[in-house]
């Protein structure tokens, strides 16, 4: 998803290089020197900018521009309404308008707008237009974009205007996993755009954000209306609200827009809610193409009052947000036809990072979210909880009597004294004796090859009018110089050198410092700072976020800085820590191209299967002794145990350690019978002889096992018989001195027979459900008692064994009947909670023939798809973790549409869940399966490979059952190889059954 950035000048040459972000990825620009176009016209000038530089990489005949629209009237303002015209959100000198004459009476809604008078907009100037042709609207169209203004001159916040407030590093939440070192406001806030416009209608293609917020949304998002424009709010008090634009509406209808409002008084927006509801705006808006069109029309300046960029002021919030709505603020009747629904966002938080004491508040009340203590991952022992430090050397302590604190990128050596309310950054290594008085901050930024200027202020401080412009910060040549300037400026004024230096010295303005800085110097020294923060981050691991990190990111830079190992761990220290560790170690090696790599994974798996089987072998229990079966079977009886197969719509890979022994998992699956018949079999029976048989029915293999050894040699991927053999190991066989003696005490021997009526990597969960068949079999047999439950822990214990790893929706999908939702607290005891499901969507007559299986004739083993995966698991891979969690997000939404019998949305959430799983795997969707769903996309609600995907079944949810027809007619006539074919299925009422002959 292409993401269109405004940004400070001086930033946008360099942002690549800076971040390292993808430039197919990112396009950045700036409004242009010298230009106040707001946010309505620097969204204008941006999508523009884009446009042209398409054209320029890749010119083609239907991206070539037409001439410019004729321009509209400006917008008129209501009576009661005297608008002024307003800045960009969150930055200019410019008042937006005030509503009302008195705090006493909410302002008046739909009233006078014909009566207005015109209220021209500022223009002027000789321009060369705003194209909104055919061309511009075809490449708007293809593909969504996300919009991020982030080019204000940051006055509030020196600290970071040179590199954009977008750019401010943000410390790890102690409370988070998977985040890293070097994240910054942007990295944050990306994950929720792209959400949001994932779930976007299709003709919504352009969301414009701000770049100095942080917004969280903790609840699943809603369905978004199909309308022009899309707007999000929060429902908070007046107080915080006067500060920003509200949305109002009736209270009969919550979600259409009746009026937007600027800044109202608190008295306002109280008397308001008697009729109405309000949302606070928070910066995010969704325009379709059509929307997007007239707002470009709106920015369009005509040529003979051109300025030289074709684009007047227009802002997005005031000037357009302002005439939407059913009763708008202002006239202007080609912005009221648009549809708009305004939306609040579920579970939203609103964290605004636009001034020096924003960033520690702010990230304060982040940290703060969580204050249960068994999910803060990591316990740190600052004297306050408002001081953050971040890619910094600090040789002093901090004290009792420091708070609200921000030290990032700078060195503060033992001659510093701080006090309270200080944000320090970028301050070079140094020997410097700095005294800081109470809301003293420093900022040193580099200018040129190899000098730096030197910026003192007050945390207060705003920069406002021309003081933004006045050269008063000193540009030094060395560190001794910068020591001793940045100390009279402070408030030494004894100190003559420092006087001396500062009136020899070129001086900048801040808003030149923003427009000389070497950001890639910046850069520089911040990674180097960090690269020497990692050894004292993993060497404090108890205290520190290390092991709650990207782990993959921190193997990355570790070798990168050439860092040396960290030393071991000791075996006290927990479980989880210990896999992440060894799995960091094993990153490090393979990025280093050393030998055996494989050391660390295998020491992270082992370690897993010890956390799983732990407790387990203490619980075996074997029958009584005398007998045959002892006493329990029968010498001629067979116990039978089968089993159906299971499709997974909804959640897969959130069931498998150690992310669900981290976070908990939650699938959707259903139990599934194939021609009528449960699939997988099991037979036990005793036998005579002293010894274990083991046959295949499908397979056609034979085995005898007549000691321990041979009944241990189970954990060989792909021999016939490691299921079984595991399987009697976990019903404990093989424990004592030698198998013929355990079974002459058992009574008999052991005849166990399987069948897999289903090819191997069919995708359906063949292998756990087999092994949860195979110990179903030899718990009645040995009566063992095990019920359901036991048995699905069990194949968790049997497949750590085999090494094949996996997680438990598998083998609970085919012990349990029906559809269901399954879901795991965190822990090592993964015990699913099950919520049962309606089954109209499968069993009615409209509804079931619509339900396909298709085998496609491709296997792949699951084994080495999972390896990776579950290795990035240990690494609290960033990317991996959030598709995960919005995995389980997306399960319940899977619930929510079969409790309601939504037939239509069960098949769109089926194809999104299909596209998360390629998101997961790359590997899931092969060339072949890919030609073959081409076939019939157009006739599928949804599809997807079951399980770990790459090949065995295709599951598709047809529109309709002449849609299904066709799709058995136009595969049947392509069939993918001699092996593709059409499977019935059929809802399985049952689940697993024993029973004895």
């Amino acid at each position: 998803m292409k993401k269109l950035l405004s940004l400070p000048p001086n930033l946008v040459d360099c942002f690549h290089d800076v971040t390292g972000l993808s430039r197919d990825e990112y396009f950045c620009s700036n409004d242009p020197v010298g230009h106040k176009l707001g946010s309505g016209g620097g969204t204008a000038w941006l999508l523009q900018q884009a446009y042209q530089a398409q054209l320029a990489t890749t010119p083609t005949p239907s991206l070539t521009p037409t001439p410019s629209l004729t321009p509209t009237p400006s917008l008129t303002p209501t009576p009661s309404l005297t608008p002024t015209p307003s800045p960009s959100r969150g930055e200019g000198d410019l008042d937006t308008p005030t509503i009302g004459k008195g705090n006493s009476q909410a302002p008046t809604i739909g009233k006078g707008n014909s009566q207005a008078n015109q209220a021209p907009l500022p223009s002027g100037g000789a321009g060369g237009g705003c194209q909104v042709g055919d061309g511009f609207l075809t490449w708007l169209s293809r593909e969504k974009r996300i919009l991020l203004h982030a080019g204000g001159q940051s006055r509030r916040l020196p600290a970071y205007a040179p590199s954009g407030k977008v750019l401010t590093p943000i410390p790890v939440f102690r409370w988070e996993r998977g985040q890293r070192l070097s994240q910054d406001l942007l990295s944050l806030q990306v994950p929720l755009y792209e959400r949001i416009m994932q779930a976007a209608p299709e003709r919504l293609h352009t969301m414009v954000v701000s770049g100095d917020v942080f917004i969280r949304a903790t609840q699943p998002l809603q369905p978004i209306p199909d309308v022009d424009v899309v707007c999000y709010g929060l429902f908070l008090n007046a107080e915080t609200a006067k500060n920003h634009g509200v949305f109002v509406s009736s209270r009969q209808t919550p979600s259409v827009l009746k009026c937007m409002l600027q800044k109202p008084s608190v008295d306002t927006l109280n008397d308001l809610l008697r009729d109405h509801l309000w949302l606070t705006d928070i910066g995010v808006w969704l325009l379709s193409d059509r929307a997007v069109k007239v707002l470009m029309k709106k920015t369009h300046l005509p040529e003979e009052k051109g300025n030289g960029v074709g684009l007047h002021f227009y802002d997005l919030y005031t000037d357009f947000g302002g005439s939407l709505g059913t009763d708008p603020t202002y006239a202007d009747s080609e912005v009221a036809q648009l549809s708009v629904a305004i939306l609040p966002l579920p579970g939203g938080e609103f964290y605004h990072f636009g001034t020096s004491r924003q960033i520690i508040s702010s990230t304060l009340a982040i940290q703060n979210l969580v204050s249960d203590q068994r999910e803060i991952l990591h316990h740190g022992r600052k004297p306050h909880p408002s001081i953050f430090q971040q890619n910094a050397i600090k040789d002093t302590p901090f004290t009792a009597e420091n708070k609200n604190i921000w030290v990032e990128n700078s060195c503060i050596s033992k001659g510093w004294t701080l006090a309270h309310d200080h944000v320090i950054t970028g301050v070079p290594e140094n020997e410097w004796t700095i005294t800081l008085q109470a809301g003293q901050c420093v900022d040193i930024v580099p200018i040129g090859d190899c000098q730096w200027v030197v910026r003192p202020y007050h945390i207060d401080d705003t920069f406002s009018g021309e003081r933004q412009f006045e050269p008063l910060f000193p540009v030094v040549d060395n560190i001794g110089d910068m020591g001793i300037v940045l100390r009279w400026m402070l408030g030494e004024k004894q100190l003559a050198d420092g006087q001396s230096l500062w009136e020899q010295c070129r001086r900048l303005s801040a808003d030149a410092i923003s427009a000389e800085a070497n950001l890639r110097r910046l850069e520089a020294q911040r990674k180097a700072f960090r690269y020497q923060n990692w050894p004292a981050l993993a060497g404090n691991y108890r205290h520190s976020v290390f092991y709650q990190i990207d782990l993959e990111d921190a193997a990355r830079e570790f070798v990168e800085a050439q860092l040396p190992m960290p030393a071991p761990l000791p075996e006290s220290e927990p479980l989880l820590i210990r896999m992440h560790d060894a799995m960091f170690r094993n990153e490090v090696q393979r990025l280093k191209k050393q030998e055996e790599t494989n050391n660390g994974n295998a020491d992270a798996f082992t370690l897993l299967r010890e956390a799983l089987v732990e407790g387990a072998t203490g619980r075996q229990t074997l029958p009584a002794f005398g007998g045959a079966g002892g006493g329990s079977v029968s010498p001629d009886q067979i116990v039978w145990a089968r089993s159906p197969v299971r499709i997974d719509v909804a959640g897969g890979w959130t069931d498998t350690p150690p992310y669900s022994l981290m976070e908990g998992g939650q699938v959707v699956n259903f139990a599934i019978n194939l021609n009528g018949q449960q699939p997988l079999q099991a037979y036990v029976k005793p036998c005579s002889d002293f010894r274990i048989i083991l046959r295949s029915i499908d397979l056609g293999a034979t085995e005898v096992i007549e000691t321990n050894e041979q009944l241990a040699d189970y954990n060989r991927v792909g021999s016939p018989f490691s299921i079984p053999k595991a399987a009697l190991t976990l019903a404990g066989f093989g424990s004592g001195p030698s198998l013929h003696n355990q079974l002459q005490q058992f009574g008999c021997g052991i005849e166990l027979t399987m069948l897999s009526a289903i090819p191997a990597g069919s995708g359906l969960g063949t292998s756990s459900i087999l092994a949860s068949t195979v110990l179903a079999a030899l718990g009645d047999f040995c009566s063992l008692s095990w019920d359901k439950a036991e048995i699905g822990r069990r194949t968790l214990l049997l497949e750590q064994l085999l090494t094949t790893g996996g997680g438990w929706q598998d083998q609970y999908g085919g012990l349990l009947p029906g559809a269901k939702l399954l879901t795991t607290e965190r822990g090592l005891m993964q015990q699913p909670q099950v919520r049962w499901l309606p089954s109209r969507l499968f069993t009615q007559s409209d509804y079931s023939a619509c339900h396909l299986l298709y085998y496609t004739g491709i296997t792949r083993t699951a084994k080495h798809i999972l390896q990776q995966i579950v290795r990035r698991m240990f690494l609290n891979q960033h990317d991996e973790l959030a598709l995960l969690r919005q995995m389980k997000e997306h399960t319940l939404q899977m619930y929510e549409a079969i409790q309601r019998q939504d037939f239509h949305q069960y098949g769109l959430l089926v194809r999104r869940t299909w596209q998360q799983n390629q998101q997961l795997d790359s590997g899931t969707n092969p060339p072949d399966v890919a030609r073959l769903t081409a076939l019939v996309d157009d006739l599928c609600l949804g599809y997807k490979l079951p399980g770990a995907g790459g090949g065995g079944y295709l599951y598709m949810v047809a529109k309709d059952p002449e849609a299904a027809a066709r799709i058995r007619s136009i595969l049947a006539q392509h069939p993918l190889n001699a092996r593709a074919r059409f499977v019935d299925m059929a809802l399985s009422e049952t689940g697993l059954e024993v029973s004895r002959s």
